[in-house]
């Protein structure tokens, strides 16, 4: 058994043991941290916590053992992948949009992980078989920038590097309009939205969510941003920008066709071709290295067609 000893969070309190622990190990699922407690590998102040619903606060020790990887029962499927950088602890890659990062309800395969398993022999078994050497994800029809951990310690470091200043992470969003200033800051509350619960939306009972924007280019009807993220909640990018009333051109989610309402017919068509969000990573630093991923060709062309 791999073990960690962490302490609650400062500013926590009575807080559910589950969402305690998918607040100190980012890096694992909310489920398989639940699975963990429900099968006696967590203890809270050394006392065996067996009950997702214990409410711990700050200054309780808890320590959580990682039972050894099982065999993935992921089979590996030759994706094409373009790979960035590689060594011994990492791989890097530019995420095509369209693909899955894991496996899950509706996508039991073709994903980045069969891709991955396929590449790459010597993956980390940290996030469990379902995502192997998965330090964090992007949304399918997001493309850009990942980095991925081969094994169990540059899995760990990563993951403990994550949600920190030491890692830094640059998106570039085209957006309907121009935003009034030239650079800001987005701050809010980020959570669920009750009334579909596929999306997320700006709510005082949300956890907090920071993201810097600068345009970058200023175009017919539409914008190039630079997003920069100091948090990382579920489609933060996408919602916030929406909430500064500039959504991300082509978001089904939370634009929809607004090129509808363009009066220039060119611009309309143009735009009417981009069929996913256009958001795309654009570059990762890590404790001062630099990975990045050139623009997608989808957005790459629309923005081209419009200057």
């Amino acid at each position: 058994m791999n073990w960690i000893t962490k302490s609650v969070h400062e500013g926590t309190d009575n807080v559910r043991l589950d969402r305690a622990l998918s607040s100190l190990f980012p890096e694992h699922s909310r489920n398989y941290l639940a699975r963990l407690i429900e099968q006696g590998h967590v203890s809270v102040d050394t006392k065996l916590a067996t009950k997702t619903s214990l409410r711990v606060s700050a200054g309780q020790s808890i320590r959580v053992e990682f039972p050894p990887p099982a065999a993935s029962r992921v089979e590996s499927q030759e994706i094409p992948l373009t790979i960035l950088f590689e060594d011994e602890n990492i791989v890097v890659i530019n995420k095509p949009p369209g693909l899955v990062v894991h496996p899950a309800a509706g996508h039991a395969d073709q994903t980045l992980v069969n891709a991955l398993l396929f590449h790459i022999k010597d993956l980390s078994g940290v996030g469990g078989e379902l995502r192997p050497g998965i330090v964090h994800r992007l949304d399918k029809d997001t493309s850009g920038v990942m980095v991925i951990a081969k094994s169990d310690r540059s899995h760990r470091a990563l993951a403990e590097a994550w949600g920190t200043d030491r890692v830094r992470k640059e998106y570039l969003a085209l957006v309907y309009g121009t935003p009034a200033k030239e650079r800001g800051t987005i701050d809010t509350s980020i959570g669920r939205d009750l009334r579909n619960r596929k999306r997320m939306t700006v709510t005082a009972a949300g956890r907090r969510a920071v993201t810097d924007y600068e345009i970058v280019e200023r175009l017919r009807y539409v914008s190039l941003l630079r997003c920069t993220l100091r948090t990382g909640r579920t489609h933060q990018i996408r919602v916030h920008l929406k909430h500064l009333g500039h959504p991300i051109v082509g978001d089904p989610v939370y634009s929809g066709p607004q090129w509808k309402g363009i009066p220039d017919q060119k611009v309309r068509h143009v735009l009417a071709e981009m069929k996913r969000q256009a958001l795309h990573a654009s570059r990762i630093t890590i404790d001062g290295r630099v990975f990045e991923a050139p623009l997608a060709e989808d957005i790459a062309s629309v923005i081209s067609r419009l200057r």
